[in-house]
C-alpha cells in the first residue's frame, strides 16, 4: 500500500516545488482536488498495484483551506491506512510578502493589505500546523534547496517508519525553525582559521580529519550518537513520524558538516545530510 501525504501550508511557501519534487521521486501527486473527494481518490490510488512511492494530495494551492475539514480528512485517511501524514510548509511573513510582491499574485485570503491577508491565513491554519507530522520552513532556502530537502526526507524511507534527518547550519545565518533537536559544536577548533582548509568544507577529507581528530569532537559525537540511539526508538514508539536533528557551527561549512556526516555514518542513516549553509 502506498503512503499518503497531505501537503499544505502558507500560500507562497513552496507547494509547487514540493509537488514537482515528489513527482520526481515517483509519487502520484494530485493537486487542488476538492477535500470531499480526497478519501475516495485515496482509496482508488492505493487499491491498485501501480508502483507508486506514495500518494500526495496538494491542498489549497489556489484557494483557502478549511482546517476542520482537512483534519477530518486526515483522521479518516489515518484510520483507513494508518500512514496518512500532513506536511505543512511555512515561511516568515516578510519572506511571504516579498514572494507575493515579486510575482504579483493575488493572495487567497481576505485582508486590507497583503500583510493582513497573510496574518489571517496564519491564524486560520494554526490548528493544521499544530497537527502536522512535519513542518518545513522554506524562508531561508531557495527552490533547489527545498527540492533537496524533500528528496532527502522522502526518497529512501519505508511506510510507517520514523524518518530521521540531519541538518547542518551556521548560527550566523540563524537557527532553523523547523527542527526538533539542536546541537552546538562551536566549541571545537575552527578550520576557518587554517588557511589551507578555509576554502574547503566539512565534506572534504582534510577538514573532516582536522575536526574529528580532536578529543572533544569524538566526545561530542559519542554523546550525541548515544543519546539518539535510545531516543530514536522511543520517539518511534510514541508515533512520531519525523525527527529532524540540527548541528550548528558559526558558518555552517566546516565543523557542523564534518560532525553531522560522522553522526550519519555511525547511526547508519541512509539519507544524506541536508547542509543548509554549505553554499553560502
Amino acid at each position: 500500500m502506498s503512503e499518503i501525504l497531505l501537503v499544505t501550508g502558507m500560500s507562497g511557501a513552496g507547494r509547487s516545488t514540493v509537488s514537482a519534487a515528489l513527482e520526481d521521486l515517483g509519487w502520484f501527486v494530485i493537486d487542488n482536488l476538492p477535500l470531499e473527494l480526497v478519501v475516495r481518490v485515496g482509496e482508488l490510488a492505493t487499491a491498485g498495484k501501480l508502483d507508486y512511492s506514495g500518494v500526495a494530495f496538494v491542498v489549497g494551492r489556489s484557494g483557502r483551506v478549511q482546517p476542520d475539514s482537512l483534519l477530518q480528512i486526515e483522521a479518516e485517511l489515518r484510520r483507513k491506512y494508518g500512514g496518512a501524514k500532513i506536511l505543512f510548509l511555512d515561511a516568515p511573513d516578510d519572506v511571504l510578502i516579498h514572494r507575493y510582491e515579486g510575482n504579483r499574485r493575488r493572495h487567497p485570503y481576505p485582508g486590507t493589505t497583503l500583510a493582513s491577508s497573510i496574518a489571517n491565513e496564519r491564524a486560520s491554519l494554526k490548528s493544521i500546523r499544530d497537527a502536522a507530522d512535519l513542518v518545513i520552513d522554506t524562508g531561508s532556502i531557495n527552490t533547489n534547496q527545498l527540492r533537496s530537502r524533500i528528496v532527502e526526507t522522502f526518497a529512501t524511507l519505508g511506510h510507517d517508519s520514523l524518518r530521521v534527518s540531519l541538518v547542518t547550519f551556521g548560527y550566523a545565518n540563524g537557527i532553523p525553525r523547523d527542527v526538533d533537536l539542536v546541537f552546538d559544536c562551536r566549541f571545537l577548533p575552527n578550520p576557518h582559521w587554517i588557511d589551507d582548509l578555509r576554502p574547503m568544507s566539512g565534506l572534504d577529507e582534510p577538514v573532516s580529519r582536522y575536526v574529528l581528530e580532536h578529543e572533544p569532537a569524538q566526545h561530542f559525537v559519542d554523546d550525541v550518537v548515544n543519546m539518539l540511539s535510545w531516543q530514536i526508538p522511543e520517539f518511534a514508539k510514541e508515533g512520531k513520524s519525523y525527527l529532524s536533528v540540527a548541528i550548528g557551527c558559526t558558518g555552517g561549512r566546516h565543523r557542523s558538516v564534518a560532525i553531522a556526516e560522522e553522526i550519519r555514518r555511525r547511526l547508519n542513516i541512509t539519507n544524506s545530510v541536508y547542509h543548509r549553509d554549505l553554499a553560502r
